[in-house]
């Protein structure tokens, strides 16, 4: 009906037609809600840590809108990414395996790309694969099954040629997924990567000063308000809050004055002096969270989230609408400015610590998850698919290949799956000082087995958090049973391994590293 003729028909008759429109939405969308078919919405964070949500700790960002759906919903305290950097994790996201199952082990295309090394690393990766296969069953092609309108929104980094990208792995419309890992094009502060032009090929340009997150999340609302009438699965893989720092001018502002009154020197805001260190020198230490830019980044990730949220309550589809919250992997705290902190857990991104694998996750569904609840259920990425799955047909069962579990259904019997081991194979270096590494979380326990010289490293981590006691040596049983429960893994999932580096040199890098200083 065009505006010309609703400013011409008499007012009373306009009333008639504005109430048989309300009358005809409201209609549909009780009907959507008592469809046992709800609506998914996956919001995936980029680099975010565990202790970057106020919820979590932090006392310098803001993210009131991720603390209310928290208290609308339930918090996870151990929740974890399937690898501590972000291909892995997404390829995992997308499938319900371990990362090594799919063969995506490091970020595409990793730091030692074509078997390059660099002369202090001791190892060398076996290749990893520079895609999520075709062959895979996507979550989003299971939604596609079962009659779900498809949207994606943000970062892939799945994928280097089209033909892998999310228009091929299930998504009927994809705005800005591709091969990228980050925004591209940066020009200064305000023009290139988040501000338009964005440089990707899946996204077309914006008006002058446009932020690419409130972007995504445009194309997110009208997804929604174009497809209220049938069921969707929505994820906004947001590309935020990885680098390049960058963010609305005002929010900088903003947190530039809350940073002066902390008044913390430079001198304590990093740590220098720790042996991994030496090797680069942008690998330092944050003590603080204090970065303006960053905080800027979060609280303007937060406010779109509750954009998102207040369309679906809006449109009445928050009645039946599963909501999960994550992050991809740690936060980045160790390298490439080191802009956050995921104290009290040790390290970030790119290590095996819990810093980089242990990650936030908030879910809500009206009716199925009792609102305000915490739960210290260890859980992984892997366990997404199952958990869509089956909300999206409730007849799903889960192929053998599947690592993941059932959330929903974990959560009904907690003591029972507290102990339920979860793994991780990271035999990649990372751009922040990580080093090859397979671990092994069950129960209280986590192993950490270090390639480099075959060392292992056992904690409490219900305890001990901080991961600061390495319990090894004195607790030799639970060290050698987590040892060779995870070798068994290994080899059932025949985990590649690393070879020796054969240019290994470590003082004649160390010696150029000071001529350069």
């Amino acid at each position: 009906m065009s505006s010309s003729f609703y400013n011409k028909v008499p007012v009373s008759f306009k009333h008639i037609i504005a109430n048989y429109f309300f009358l005809f939405f409201y209609l549909n969308t009780i009907a959507q809600s008592s469809n046992q078919q709800p609506n998914i919405v996956v919001i995936l964070a980029d680099d975010l840590g565990w202790a970057d949500l106020t919820s979590y700790g932090s006392n310098f960002y803001e993210t009131p809108n991720l603390d209310k759906l928290a208290t609308m919903g339930i918090r996870f305290t151990q929740n974890y990414a399937t690898c501590p950097v972000c291909s892995p994790t997404r390829a995992s996201m997308m499938t319900g395996k371990y990362p090594v199952k799919t063969g995506v082990t490091d970020w595409i295309r990793g730091r030692q790309e074509n078997g390059k090394a660099m002369p202090y690393e001791k190892l060398i990766a076996q290749p990893t694969a520079y895609q999520l296969a075709l062959e895979e069953n996507t979550i989003s092609e299971f939604a596609l099954e079962n009659e779900y309108k498809t949207f994606f929104a943000g970062k892939w980094h799945l994928g280097e040629e089209e033909k892998y990208w999310p228009d091929y792995q299930g998504f009927q419309i994809n705005k800005g997924g591709w091969s990228k890992g980050s925004p591209t094009g940066r020009i200064n502060d305000s023009t290139g990567g988040y501000f338009t032009p964005y440089k990707n090929p899946k996204l077309s340009d914006g008006p002058s000063g446009e932020y690419l997150t409130d972007r995504l999340t445009n194309e997110c609302i009208e997804f929604i308000d174009n497809n209220r009438q049938s069921p969707f699965f929505l994820m906004y893989s947001l590309y935020a809050v990885h680098n390049p720092l960058q963010a609305p001018e005002a929010l900088i502002k903003k947190y530039e004055a809350k940073q002066k009154q902390l008044d913390i020197k430079n001198k304590d805001r990093f740590a220098k002096d720790e042996v991994w260190m030496k090797n680069e020198n942008g690998w330092k230490q944050r003590l603080v969270q204090d970065n303006p830019v960053y905080a800027a980044m979060i609280e303007n990730m937060d406010w779109n989230i509750g954009r998102i949220f207040e369309k679906l309550k809006q449109s009445g589809l928050d009645e039946n609408t599963l909501i999960i919250f994550t992050s991809d992997n740690g936060g980045l705290s160790t390298a490439e400015g080191s802009p956050t902190v995921n104290g009290p857990l040790r390290a970030g991104k790119g290590w095996l610590y819990e810093g980089g694998i242990r990650v936030p996750l908030i879910m809500y569904w009206k009716g199925k998850i009792i609102a305000g609840t915490t739960s210290d259920l260890p859980v992984s990425t892997a366990d997404f698919f199952p958990t869509i799955a089956k909300a999206i047909n409730k007849n799903y069962q889960k192929d053998r290949s599947i690592d993941g579990k059932n959330i929903i259904q974990l959560l009904e019997k907690p003591k029972v799956y507290q102990k339920r081991p979860i793994f991780w194979h990271y035999p990649h270096y990372s751009n922040q000082g990580g080093k090859p590494g397979s671990a092994i979380r069950k129960g209280k326990y986590k192993l950490i087995y270090n390639y480099e010289d075959e060392s292992i490293e056992l904690y409490d981590i219900v305890n001990d958090i901080s991961e600061k006691n390495n319990i090894a040596a004195s607790n030799k049983k639970n060290a050698n049973q987590l040892k060779h429960k995870l070798f068994q893994w290994l080899k059932k999932t025949a985990a590649l391994i690393p070879n020796k580096n054969p240019g290994y040199d470590p003082a004649g890098v160390i010696q150029a590293r000071k001529q350069d200083e």
